[in-house]
């Protein structure tokens, strides 16, 4: 191609690609850009402004260029101007003969800064604001803070792992929610589920559709990623990741992941990507003490409008010890009791609605002790033994088998596990429950007595 006609056509095509890539807002925000030139060494851009110039070179010539190589299958560099302000005289009305008036000043006028609104793969109310502090994730949410106020210079990546309803999501996507209200970065939450969906979705489509897969998440300022253990076993996509990853993180750019486990606990989880993620920073959250869930509990009654005594506040926060999840539910029973039958919520009423909430909370508090009383008696030993240093292997088997059993019908880590059992480290409890899983492929009467040992738990549990 030789002509300025057919270059102009592929700047146009590119910019459709794009527009259909993007969110229509940021589209406009940042692409008012003009076609001027081009020749077999590149195209020559117009941008309304220097500062437009910066913004676009920093966070989008790669990609434009990119496009372009897309459409006509060579790289070729794209050349940003500042396009000259112009502006027509108006024409001076009366004789020729008049003396020439003073020409009016015509006003500069800038373009106005679209409002900012909220993002709209990120929840309004999962804000640092909304967050409530305590012992047990006080460094998990400073460190969320300061990624959000310096995103990509320190803590990059940054991994956030604990058990379900802990407050993962929430202090990620306010990472999220503070850097898109504060900076014109380009922030991507994603769960691992629709990132797994998304890709198999473009290798099944068009050349076009998987470059643009690529192009979505590699050009990213910010890229938060849900629930990362939901990739194990999906060879592809984690591949995938680990090239997207790079990518950022050449580039400086933030990334954030959460995981219900440590790194080292995920199985058939590539090597490469386990590496890279577990460079930056890894925290966990553990269960809110009680004190913290007292501040959690005051925190949402006074945003829900309903007043809850704090003495069955108190109740609450003594029998419901799990997560924030559990604690949350407890109290829209309560919230929505009030709304609907217009009665004060006491202690007795609590009791009563919260009764079967309170039974699995006590069961589930106790599995552990309760997990370790049982299979100590079964083997003829007692809880200390299971705790203790000994390795004899008649000691050594059933404190593998409590590991393996915890691991299977609890939700604790592998590190909380491993505090259980005389405080040993969570590589102890993975190889305890790796040790379990041969014997049991080995012997097929392994399963039977492990479900036997599950049922008399539950039992154990309900009379608690």
């Amino acid at each position: 191609m030789t002509e300025t006609g057919d270059y102009e056509i592929i700047w146009n095509e590119t910019m459709s690609q794009i527009r259909s890539d993007l969110e229509e807002q940021e589209f406009l925000t940042w692409f008012n850009l003009e076609f001027q030139k081009a020749d077999e060494g590149g195209f020559t851009i117009s941008v309304p402004s220097l500062f437009y110039l910066d913004q676009v070179k920093k966070r989008y010539q790669a990609y434009i260029e990119g496009k372009i190589e897309e459409l006509i299958g060579k790289r070729v560099a794209l050349n940003l101007v500042i396009k000259p302000k112009t502006a027509e005289i108006p024409e001076i009305q009366g004789s020729a003969d008049a003396p020439p008036s003073k020409t009016p000043e015509i006003p500069v006028r800038i373009p106005e800064r679209p409002p900012k609104g909220g993002h709209s793969q990120l929840r309004n109310d999962y804000t640092f604001e909304t967050y409530v502090v305590g012992d047990n994730n006080s460094f998990a949410a400073n460190a969320a803070q300061a990624i959000a106020r310096n995103p990509g210079t320190a803590y990059n990546p940054f991994l956030i792992y604990g058990g379900a309803g802990l407050g993962k999501t929430h202090l990620m996507q306010a990472v999220g929610n503070y850097i898109h209200t504060n900076t014109d970065y380009k922030v991507i939450y994603i769960s691992a589920e629709t990132f797994t969906n998304e890709f198999i979705a473009s290798i099944q489509d068009t050349e076009r559709a998987k470059a643009a897969f690529k192009n979505k998440y590699r050009f990213a300022d910010i890229l938060l990623i849900d629930d990362i253990h939901f990739l194990q076993k999906k060879d592809g996509t984690q591949e995938e990741l680990f090239y997207t990853f790079n990518a950022l993180y050449d580039a400086n750019k933030q990334m954030v992941f959460t995981c219900d486990r440590p790194l080292s606990d995920l199985k058939d989880f590539n090597d490469r990507l386990r590496s890279r993620v577990g460079r930056g920073l890894n925290v966990d959250l553990q269960p809110p003490n009680y004190e913290t869930r007292c501040a959690i509990l005051k925190k949402k009654t006074d945003a829900s409008g309903i007043t809850i005594p704090d003495d069955v506040i108190a109740l609450v926060s003594k029998n419901i010890s799990t997560n924030v999840r559990d604690l949350e539910s407890a109290l829209n029973t309560l919230t929505a009791y009030a709304k609907l039958v217009k009665k004060v919520i006491t202690v007795e009423v609590a009791q009563q609605l919260l009764k079967d909430p309170f039974a699995d909370r006590r069961q589930s508090n106790l599995s552990m002790e309760i997990i370790q009383r049982v299979v100590a008696e079964k083997f003829h030993l007692s809880p200390n033994d299971l705790k203790g240093k000994k390795r004899t292997q008649s000691i050594v088997y059933p404190r593998q088998l409590s590991m393996y059993i915890i691991r299977e019908i609890t939700e604790y880590t592998t590190t909380e596990i491993g505090q259980a059992f005389g405080g040993r480290d969570h590589t102890t409890v993975m190889h305890a429950c790796q040790k379990i899983e041969d014997r049991i492929n080995s012997d097929p009467s392994m399963d039977s007595i492990i479900q036997s040992l599950i049922r008399t738990i539950k039992d154990y549990s309900a009379k608690v």
